[in-house]
């Protein structure tokens, strides 16, 4: 049986919590503070898990903020502010997977592997729809390591050959964004040419064998983390708003 499910990512350590979107939780953007709005032109303060139109509180979450030297969305490294590393930028390739607001996980009673996985934020009506009077920034951090000093993987999703964010703007044509194929437990599978996980694969008794497998490597689970960041163009609060992630699996 396949299923795919939504943690969310809490601050000071590794810790998560089940997100159940079938229940109508959800993530929610907010300024200083939960219920406080976010201005017109600018991103997020705080992020947390909410209900479906944002007034219930629940925990707070990591928090990753759309930065970019020169406000280039585009511009090669593209930053995050990442609140529980202080209020410096971060190049976007040192981003640990573990300070993302979100880890979606996809898991089968048996190994297989992923693929064709996408993303689109849209308005909970129409996938072709975007959402209503917001822009999201989206980024897939591919950085197993709690250090960020050190790089991401070098398995990415395909297409992506810069560490930028991916931009969902009512303004533009709506289009997938691209993640990580067969990205694995924890998402640590990556390339046979990538040493980066070298150590930690020995420290934790890991196959390296079986997590450079890239594309091809199968699993009973695969987990994607993901940076978001959310500016509002209109007042008012932003419920016609989700995230849609499917993949292919054999």
């Amino acid at each position: 049986m396949a299923e795919i499910k939504f943690y969310a990512n809490l601050p000071g350590g590794n810790s998560q919590t089940l997100i159940d979107h079938t229940q109508n939780s959800g993530i929610g953007f907010y300024g200083s503070s939960f219920g406080v709005s976010v201005p017109i032109g600018q991103v997020q303060s705080t992020t947390y898990v909410t209900n479906a139109n944002g007034s219930a509180q629940g925990l707070a979450l990591n928090n990753t903020q759309y930065a970019n030297d020169n406000d280039n969305r585009n511009q090669a490294p593209g930053k995050a502010v990442a609140d529980t590393i202080g209020s410096s930028p971060l190049n976007l390739n040192n981003l640990p997977n573990h300070l993302c607001p979100l880890n979606v996980r996809f898991t089968h009673t048996e190994s297989v592997r992923v693929q064709n996985c996408k993303l689109r934020i849209f308005d909970r009506n129409d996938i072709n729809n975007h959402a209503s009077g917001v822009v999201t920034y989206v980024y897939e951090a591919r950085h197993p390591l709690t250090s960020h000093t050190v790089s991401n993987l070098s398995h990415k999703a395909p297409g992506r050959t810069s560490d930028t964010w991916v931009v969902f703007d009512p303004t533009l044509a709506m289009a997938d964004m691209a993640f990580t194929n067969s990205p694995g437990t924890s998402g640590l599978n990556t390339l046979s040419t990538d040493t980066s996980l070298d150590s930690y694969y020995a420290a934790n008794g890991i196959s390296s064998t079986d997590y450079k497998l890239g594309a091809a490597h199968r699993s009973l689970r695969h987990d994607w983390y993901m940076a978001l960041s959310s500016e509002p163009i209109t007042i008012g609060s932003k419920t016609q708003y989700g995230l849609y992630f499917s993949v292919e699996y054999l």
